[in-house]
């Protein structure tokens, strides 16, 4: 996939205005700060596509991107804690309608701060993936920040930290270095390849 050239297409402040999933869909998830939007620009080679559709203050959407056979799914951040209860109950909401609208989904990249323990809102992101049985690998963001020696005895930790965690599939990553980000378009292509054979592009294009 030439990742250059993903496209923003919408942006929705609640789960009631999400129109039908009509292709698979690769969703970012992960708290606030956690440096989403700095993966999702890295990964498209891009500087402000996360950004394009943020709205200033403290309001928080559900952005879909699109390229190729895939669509991309930027959920808002959760555990942000200078918003009222009320916005923190809406954006729980969006994210929640989001995963029980029977979308799509091909994949969960869960974002998780390398540096430091998972929170609460990242264990129960992890158990919420696992019981409905969302496929997903965990992100470990900013491991540029962490020296050699302190990123295996993150790593190690981590796994023992997450639930079900040494079965878990971690990449690091750094949106400085580009750390990770073959592994995860390796992963994507994959995908997007899966997805071209089940839909018969492959042979017609072949033809």
């Amino acid at each position: 996939m030439n990742y250059h050239n993903v496209e923003f297409e919408r942006s929705f402040g609640t789960y009631s205005q999400l129109g039908k999933s009509d292709l698979p869909e690769i969703v970012f998830a992960g708290r606030s700060n956690v440096g989403k939007s700095s993966m999702i620009n890295k990964l498209f080679n891009r500087k402000n596509l996360a950004r394009v559709s943020a709205v200033p203050g403290k309001t928080a959407t559900i952005n879909f991107f699109r390229l190729e056979n895939l669509r991309f799914v930027d959920l808002p951040g959760y555990g942000y804690a200078k918003v009222s209860k009320s916005e923190k109950r809406r954006w729980s909401e969006l994210i929640g309608g989001y995963f029980a609208d029977e979308r799509d989904v091909a994949l969960v990249f869960s974002l998780i701060d390398m540096r430091h323990p998972p929170t609460a809102d990242d264990r129960q992101m992890v158990d919420f993936l696992i019981e409905h049985e969302f496929p997903f690998v965990c992100v470990l963001t900013k491991a540029d920040k962490l020296g050699k020696t302190a990123r295996e005895e993150r790593l190690q930790k981590i796994r023992q930290e997450l639930p079900c965690g040494d079965q878990l599939t971690l990449i690091p990553f750094s949106a400085e270095t580009g750390e990770g980000v073959g592994e995860i378009r390796g992963i994507l292509d994959e995908i997007s390849q899966d997805v071209a054979e089940e839909s018969g592009e492959e042979g017609e294009a072949e033809e």
